[in-house]
């Protein structure tokens, strides 16, 4: 029995690939008896290429489930791609080089879903060469019919349950983009701004102000202090004239203003930022809508009016200088909260939007979350913290067009919304005939023109994969799912608005455990993004470069919840990893003609013994590290093992023997090569499943695919600590051996005249007498003295001493 000289990558992957493909191997059967073990796949989000960081956390979810169906689960493993929402939108935007509201809806709609299309192929092919065991007739896309239907019958559920409501009020609202966004979706940036100091007029003076937005001067309503402030203890209750107007504000007392900030006194704008929406709801202020939904300043603005936020900034500075009323000027660096898809600083806009009602169930949103197996644990601390910081409802309406629609329709004379039948799901509401007048009688219904947020859609993945409405005995069966694999930047969206979805629509978790996934790194230590730039080098290449085996190799090496940079070494490493294993094959298939002989047939000897009791460990805790959802660990153990043991020390003894010993001296290293190969072949499958596979199927022919074996399982008939000991002893004697030829500027492979070795107890040394003929073999000894310790020998480990004659 041969193998090529080479793992040749580029060839045999996909070879494989494709018999796996015609074969169904990975195909969900569910008839099969098995245990279900069921994975809520992130379905990737349509918005570009993908990048090297999507492999470093898909592939540690990939590696899972090939471990649990090797451990006898019959796995769920479907793959969605989340194609709707502002993400695809901004996309194909940039794609065409227009915004979506000069393209018109229906046909803007329509190039998104041919983007959609196209870009899903190539990600499915992608995934597919890098050996993804996913059921592929289990795809998904979060904007195809059942997944609309599924999102809608989730927003007339809950509408029902009196947990959906549209209200009219302040909004974090993107400018940019056109739309209001949840609080999830904001991320705090820090910058480098000014502190304006402005004069507001007071009776017999000046009241001076500071501000980092003088473009929202239009929009006072009301000035603010400390009620303990005795600066201003005079003037509550009174008023001050807004710089460059006639117009008059209040002077309130509030407890929330810091009196050490500025100048103490600060003005409520509406809307600068939440604590503005706070002084207007506790002192019932006026509202003056001044910021438009595409960032130019309203009437309300004056002379303002239809200038951009930054050009009003500019022109209202002027004009505060030239009239003297701007009293200084001090650098400060600040913290805004930004749109997390584009970086634009928010606005608080007062518009009317769809809201999830969750501020009220945060302990039952606590409680569900520690139901919930956290891998890592300490990722739980996480949500918690974001679930008792929340602050905002859960605004699932988008002013954008790409998106699941609302199936709701409002009456023109009294307001009052109608839902659709679930019957008629899914449906367009601008297309579709609402199912009834509304209770006024009238019969002139708007369709509701807004989308809903993607992840209103993409929080219901366990129900679209499960496939909630096709088949509902299977659903049934397969929810809660076992496991939901996700990065930890999306803990605080797509964690926590399906934990909130599942709550809210059955009373339940919506799987046993998450594996949450730290990001891959630029070289700056930078998390790499499409929209940071920084994901040049395509994950294609690395393929190419390397092979999929190495780069899910590097995908593997760290800790879950760890981030990892990206490293040519690692993928080298890899790499080399791949070729060991084959070569290692090749030297093993030299001495497999034939049926290998059965391990229990064999008089082992004590190497042979030694080895199969440490790989009866190794077993034992790499298993244990794979339920643990430390893959990084099993991989490192039976790395280590595989590179030290069994390449360095074993192959090494046994090489003497397999070429000149005698048959049941040779049967007893081939059979235990085969036995210790095949459980590493299998130890290794799950994260180097091609170069696994290759040598499984030509070594072992006539076994079906090792992705279709049992993991492998201690046998504790083989644990033999003496052996162990021996074999501990070998290790030694060989350590001290090849440094002694090392110091002595000789080659590994040169003779010795004689090895002199002397043991503390006689089972010790009826062993190494036993394994005299690897002893020779692997130190090139011509002959071996059992003999008592003296003072030429060397103490090697505790109990055993040896001296070297050189020739």
């Amino acid at each position: 029995m041969s193998l090529a000289k080479t793992f040749d990558s580029a060839m045999a992957e996909p070879q494989l690939q494709a018999a796996w493909a015609d074969a169904r191997i990975f195909s969900f059967d569910p008839s099969d008896p098995r245990p279900i073990f069921a994975i809520d796949t992130p379905p990737p989000t349509v918005s570009g290429a993908i990048h090297i960081g999507h492999v470093y956390s898909y592939t540690q979810a990939e590696a899972m489930a090939r471990f649990q169906r090797m451990r006898g689960h019959n796995v769920f493993y479907p793959f969605g791609f989340d194609d709707n929402g502002l993400p695809t939108e901004r996309f194909v935007e940039r794609r065409l080089g227009k915004r979506a509201r000069a393209i018109g809806r229906a046909a803007f709609v329509e190039a998104c879903l041919q983007t959609s299309a196209e870009i899903e192929a190539q990600f499915e092919l992608f995934w597919k060469r890098l050996g993804f065991s996913v059921d592929w007739d289990l795809r998904y896309s979060t904007i195809d019919p059942q997944s609309r239907r599924i999102a809608q019958w989730s927003f007339i559920d809950l509408y029902q349950k009196g947990r959906i409501a549209r209200v009219q009020a302040p909004n974090p609202w993107c400018i940019q983009c056109e739309t209001a966004v949840a609080q999830a979706e904001m991320d705090d940036s820090e910058r480098a701004t000014t502190f304006y100091t402005l004069a507001f007029g007071i009776a017999g003076g000046q009241l001076p102000i500071a501000t980092t937005r003088p473009e929202l001067l239009p929009a006072c309503v009301a000035i603010l202090v400390h009620p303990q402030d005795a600066r201003y203890s005079g003037m509550i209750g009174g008023s001050a004239q807004l710089p460059l107007s006639e117009r008059q504000v209040p002077i309130l007392a509030d407890a929330l203003v810091d009196p050490a900030k500025g100048s103490g006194a600060v003005m409520c704008c509406t809307f600068g930022d939440a604590t503005d929406v706070q002084w207007w709801r506790t002192h019932q202020l006026p509202l003056i809508a001044l910021v438009n939904r595409d960032g130019t300043l309203s009437e309300a603005g004056g002379p303002y009016a239809g200038l951009r936020l930054k050009d009003a900034r500019t022109q209202i500075l002027a004009d505060l200088r030239a009239a003297g009323l701007l009293l200084g000027e001090q650098p400060a660096a600040q913290s805004v909260r930004v749109h997390e898809r584009c970086g634009t600083p928010l606005e608080i806009l007062e518009t009317q939007q769809w809201f999830v009602r969750l501020l009220d169930l945060k302990d039952e949103l606590l409680a569900a979350g520690r139901k919930i197996q956290w891998r890592p644990e300490h990722m739980r601390v996480r949500y918690e913290h974001w679930v008792q910081n929340l602050s905002w409802d859960w605004c699932i309406s988008r002013q954008r067009y790409y998106g699941v629609p609302f199936p709701a329709w409002h009456c023109r004379a009294c307001g009052a919304t109608i839902l659709a039948d679930e019957s008629q799901l899914p449906l367009d509401p601008f297309t579709a005939a609402p199912p009834r007048a509304c209770d006024c009688g009238s019969h002139d219904l708007a369709p509701d023109e807004d989308v809903m947020d993607t992840w209103a859609t993409s929080s219901l993945s366990p129900q679209i994969a499960a496939r909630l409405f096709e088949d509902r005995e299977l659903y049934r069966r397969l929810f809660p799912l076992q496991l939901r694999p996700q990065a930890h930047d999306i803990i605080r969206t797509w964690a926590f608005y399906t934990i909130a979805r599942a709550y809210l629509h059955f009373g339940t978790i919506p799987w046993e455990t998450i594996m949450i996934s730290g990001h891959a790194l630029d070289p700056a230590g930078q998390k790499l993004s499409k929209s940071k730039g920084n994901a040049a080098t395509t994950p294609m290449a690395l393929i190419e470069q390397y092979g999929a085996d190495a780069v899910r190799y590097w995908a593997c090496s760290a800790n879950l919840g760890a981030d990892q940079l990206i490293s040519d070494e690692r993928f080298r490493q890899g790499r080399r990893l791949v070729t060991k294993i084959w070569s290692a094959a090749r030297l093993i298939a030299q001495h497999l003609e034939g049926d290998a002989p059965q391990l229990e047939a064999q008089p082992l000897l004590p190497s042979d013994r030694a080895l199969l009791h440490d790989l009866q460990a190794l077993i034992t805790q790499a298993t244990a590290r794979w339920q643990a959802y430390d893959y990084a660990g099993g991989l490192e153990l039976t790395e280590r093992f595989f590179w030290n043991e069994f390449c360095d020390q074993y192959l090494e003894l046994v090489k003497g023997r397999l070429y000149d010993g005698s048959a049941a001296e040779r049967d007893a290293a081939r059979a235990t090569l085969t036995a210790t190969f095949d459980a590493l072949l299998r130890l290794f499958a799950p994260v180097l499943p091609h170069v696994t596979e290759a040598i499984w199927l030509e070594l072992f022919s006539g076994r079906a695919s090792i992705h279709l074996a049992d993991w492998p399982q201690p046998a504790p008939e083989l644990d033999d600590p003496a052996a162990s000991r021996a074999g501990a002893a070998i290790q030694a004697i060989t350590a001290a051996v090849r440094r002694y030829k090392t110091a002595h500027a000789r080659s590994l492979g040169s003779p010795l005249a004689g090895l002199e070795i002397a043991a503390s107890d006689g089972e010790l040394q009826a062993l190494l007498e036993a394994a005299g003929h690897d002893l020779r073999s692997v130190s090139r000894a011509a002959e071996i003295h059992w003999t008592a310790a003296n003072g030429e020998s060397s103490e090697v480990m505790p109990g055993l001493w040896m001296a070297i004659r050189d020739t």
